[in-house]
């Protein structure tokens, strides 16, 4: 059985850490260099950076922020944020990230994703979808939650499989920061369709939410507000999981 991993997942804005609620509604949580050396040291499986501003978006600020990061943290690192080249991933592997979210840009360029696996293979690619429940219906969103796309998830998976992405990363835009669980039916659908590794992001609230994720099928649980707020960690979340018997990466 695949081991499961825990990923705590850090979103910068300017050149500070911020939780976000419903991908709005922003709260400072601290330095992106102090923090991720913190989770690299209790034993976090991997890392997950995005940048998520928009309209004063400074890529230079990103890349600075991993050439920061990589020098302190000792576990693998992912990056995202406006990547619409080869060559913005290009800068941030060289800076030291070990992977790149891809999500916005692949709508308008499946082509994108191939590019990047062909140079840097497709173990180096996560393709990232944000997806909120409009009319009770699944819709998918780019732009940080802020563009409805009119694609399936069904098309947009397949699209994203072939191009080859080795990885998705799934959050559920009205779910982030609520911490009142993952959307295990969004989580099911996706497996379903998905033959990749699966990450779940958005609505942690508790280490019970992630044992229900890792049970289900997700290969990777990312938390952001559960340890953010509340005196927990990736150790204590694996002391838990393993009294359930969930195979671990790393303990």
């Amino acid at each position: 059985m695949l081991k499961r991993r825990i990923i705590p997942i850090e979103l910068l804005s300017g050149n500070r850490l911020i939780k976000t609620r419903a991908f709005g509604d922003a709260r400072d949580v601290g330095d992106p260099v102090k923090s991720s050396k913190v989770y690299s040291d209790q034993d976090a499986d991997e890392l997950i950076l995005l940048q998520i501003d928009r309209e004063d978006r400074d890529f230079g600020v990103l890349v600075a922020t991993v050439e920061a990061i990589a020098e302190q943290c000792f576990v693998p690192f992912t990056v995202g944020g406006g990547i619409s080249t080869v060559a913005d991933a290009a800068r941030l592997f060289f800076a030291g990230a070990d992977k790149v979210v891809v999500n916005s840009a692949a709508y308008a360029d499946y082509g994108l994703i191939s590019e990047i696996c062909h140079s840097y293979g497709s173990q180096a690619i996560v393709a990232g979808i944000d997806v909120k429940l409009t009319d009770g219906k699944y819709v998918l969103h780019s732009n940080c939650g802020r563009k409805a796309e009119t694609c399936s998830i069904e098309e947009h998976i397949t699209n994203l499989v072939e191009a080859g992405a080795g990885e998705l990363f799934v959050q559920r835009i009205d779910f982030d920061g609520k911490m009142q669980g993952y959307d295990n039916d969004l989580l099911k659908m996706v497996l379903q369709i998905c033959p990749l590794p699966v990450i779940t992001a958005a609505g942690a609230g508790n280490f019970m939410h992630l044992k229900d994720a890792f049970e289900l099928g997700a290969s990777a649980a990312a938390c952001g507000s559960l340890f953010n707020f509340g005196d927990n960690n990736p150790l204590r979340a694996k002391a838990f999981l393993k009294n359930y018997g969930i195979p671990l990466k790393r303990i």
